[in-house]
């Protein structure tokens, strides 16, 4: 019997953003433009660094990285947005959910722990200047980068392996517009007790522990920073670190909204909005964050386009 009901949730129904059919062009084109951005903005900040000899330092790298990582994630959620949109289609069969739920997590993971990483870069940029070259070795930039891929590869495999000893039954509406692990299991008929201890585990591990990680580093940058006698250097060293910090506003505000708030406080709507923020506002938003306050990349990206377009003509 458990069995039949099982196979009976062959598929889930996604209900998306909105639930009036009158609102669904104005999503459409919306997040078409939203994804298109984070795209050609995600591309360019890689490329560009990667035809930079001058941007070949620990910061760009990581900054590259982040920028793979923000285009991985919003294209696993909002082009089957997009497809259902366009197709009146809100289905998506059990195999797809979960495989869809597996990368949400690879690269959200992924995301917070290079937030963290970036943010350690700068704590040993400003308070070690003259043994940054020593620290961020080539050796230890591959580690915090290649650490952080087999982290989150075993941590969303355990959700996924955690989702699958689930049985569905009944209703399979998802109030969501991706498969996300928290609506997911208050569809589940079984006991899903395990599941949402390992949520709270992980969301300490990757949420809560970066998070506290980055704030001790810039209670330090801070100290160090007040230090540096003249005015403009202060204004220069705080300069540095205001892109990322408006990155680390944007994730963390809505991830710990949505992953570490009482359920009592939490509804569809507000996850959503939270959802919205972090895979698609976010990785949008961050190219632009990053370029535009950072006269280096300003400079690599310009280089770049002005080099793309003389070899088209």
């Amino acid at each position: 019997m458990e069995r039949q009901n099982h196979t009976s949730a062959s598929e889930f129904i996604l209900l998306g953003l909105s639930e009036k059919p009158e609102h669904e062009p104005v999503l459409f084109s919306l997040f078409l433009c939203m994804y298109v951005i984070t795209v050609v903005g995600s591309l360019l900040v890689i490329l560009a660094i990667g035809a930079d000899s001058h941007l070949h330092t620990p910061m760009y790298f990581l900054l590259a990285n982040l920028s793979l990582v923000d285009l991985c994630l919003a294209t696993d959620t909002v082009p089957k947005m997009l497809v259902n949109i366009q197709t009146r289609s809100k289905s998506i069969s059990y195999s797809c959910c979960l495989t869809q739920m597996y990368f949400f997590h690879f690269f959200g993971i992924m995301d917070s722990v290079l937030i963290a990483v970036m943010a350690y870069d700068r704590f040993v940029a400003i308070c070690h200047p003259l043994h940054y070259s020593t620290i961020m070795s080539p050796r230890l930039c591959g580690l915090l980068v290649g650490g952080p891929w087999v982290y989150s590869c075993f941590i969303s495999l355990t959700h996924i392996l955690l989702m699958a000893r689930l049985v569905f039954c009944g209703n399979n509406e998802l109030p969501h517009y991706f498969c996300d692990l928290t609506p997911l299991l208050r569809l589940s008929c079984t006991d899903t007790t395990v599941n949402k201890i390992f949520v709270l585990i992980v969301a300490g591990m990757v949420i809560a522990t970066p998070f506290v990680c980055i704030l001790a580093s810039y209670a330090r940058i801070t100290v160090a920073i007040m230090k540096v006698p003249s005015a403009g250097g202060r204004k220069k060293a705080f300069s540095t670190c205001s892109s990322h910090l408006s990155v680390v506003a944007l994730f963390y505000g809505t991830t710990i909204g949505v992953y570490l708030c009482p359920s009592s406080v939490r509804t569809a709507v507000k996850e959503k909005a939270s959802a919205v923020m972090y895979t698609a506002v976010t990785p949008m938003l961050n190219p632009f964050i990053y370029s535009l306050r950072n006269r280096d990349l300003k400079g690599a990206l310009r280089k770049f386009i002005n080099q793309k377009i003389s070899t088209a003509t």
